[in-house]
């Protein structure tokens, strides 16, 4: 089965650790979700931009794929928990490309409480068959280890 990872990370990079691990388990294609403009600013004026943002179900435009969607039978799809559910630029990714008839695997990493996520993200991958999503905690002091 070819499969596909497709990750969004901001911070800590945590959410590019599991991807990268699951690449070597797997030995699956990856590809790091890009947003056009990138976030500025202080840590905490990008947490107060990114609240927004989720508040209001923004999209930010992301890069094209290098990677073409069809050419894989499964696809991974993991993002950080921003405010209880998905990056925005994941959203973006749901609702511009199209997972339709594949096996989707969802991951969330977060540092203290999974909010919705997983339940968000799969309400958006229409016509996928989602299977075996996983949230990821690491410590909630920010840091990189899981728990």
């Amino acid at each position: 089965m070819k499969t596909l990872i497709l990750y969004y990370t901001y911070s800590q990079g945590n959410t590019e650790k599991i991807a990268n691990e699951l690449k070597q388990a797997l030995n699956a294609d990856i590809e790091k979700i890009e947003t056009e403009e990138q976030y500025k600013g202080s840590y905490d004026e990008v947490v107060e931009q990114g609240k927004r943002e989720v508040e209001d179900q923004y999209q930010p435009s992301i890069k094209s794929l290098n990677k073409n969607i069809a050419d894989y039978d499964r696809i991974i799809i993991g993002t950080p928990t921003w405010w209880y559910t998905m990056a925005p630029a994941i959203r973006t990714l749901l609702n511009e490309y199209s997972f339709e008839d594949k096996d989707v695997i969802l991951f969330q990493t977060h540092a203290g409480w999974s909010g919705h996520t997983l339940i968000d993200l799969e309400k958006l991958c229409r016509g996928a068959k989602v299977l075996n999503s996983k949230a990821i905690q690491f410590d909630s002091d920010g840091g990189s280890d899981t728990t």
